[in-house]
């Protein structure tokens, strides 16, 4: 079998994904303890928040059986996420397939490999994230597998986990985390705000510093 296929998870409600669309990326990651996600992929589209569905795809570098195939696989609301090994020889997708994604109402595509027809997709809002880009074309030979398990740079993606992502990167997680997250994010957000309406009335209370240095040990 050339392509390995699984069913893909069930889709996360799209009211919850539009939650997350209204949170930074960076808000939702401290409540992960600053040490999940990866910020090495550069989103090439025009910003706009991406929250979705995963889709997962592992492939050969530079070469896309594998993406063309899990597009049966992906509805609306899904985020295709691609393990090509973080290779740049060759482009995985391009201008057609980026915009059959958005066409077919997916989320975005996160691309742990290259890109091509930069120009186009940065007049779009499509969310598409990859390590690169270059004109070489892909392959289409294979293998592959689809809804497996995928690894991006430390940041281990399943199939059904809920991919966010903005102009500071991406993060992933089980959507058993979603509604915790949102609270504590937005409850952080409400203290950001509160800190800045500070600074600008002049009464930013600095203690805290002091507090910090205190415990420095070195």
């Amino acid at each position: 079998m050339t392509i390995e296929k699984h069913p893909s998870a069930p889709s996360v409600a799209p009211g919850l994904l539009e939650r997350l669309r209204g949170l930074r990326v960076a808000l939702i990651s401290d409540q992960l303890h600053r040490s999940r996600g990866f910020a090495s992929l550069r989103p090439y589209h025009k910003p706009a928040p991406l929250a979705g569905t995963a889709v997962t795809v592992r492939t050969r570098a530079g070469d896309n059986l594998a993406i063309l195939r899990a597009f049966e696989l992906c509805r609306p609301g899904d985020v295709m996420v691609v393990d090509a090994d973080g290779d740049c020889a060759n482009a995985l997708v391009g201008g057609i397939l980026t915009f059959h994604a958005a066409s077919i109402g997916m989320a975005g595509m996160v691309l742990n490999g290259a890109i091509r027809d930069v120009a186009e997709i940065g007049e779009r809002t499509f969310p598409v994230y990859a390590a690169g880009h270059t004109h070489r074309g892909p392959y289409k030979d294979g293998p592959g597998a689809i809804n497996v398990p995928v690894t991006l740079g430390g940041m281990t993606v399943r199939p059904g986990d809920i991919v966010v992502g903005d102009q500071d990167g991406l993060l992933a997680f089980s959507p058993d985390e979603a509604e915790e997250l949102i609270a504590r994010a937005a409850a952080q957000r409400e203290k950001e705000e509160l800190t800045i309406a500070a600074m600008k009335e002049g009464r930013w209370d600095r203690s805290f510093i002091d507090v910090l240095e205190a415990r420095a040990i070195n």
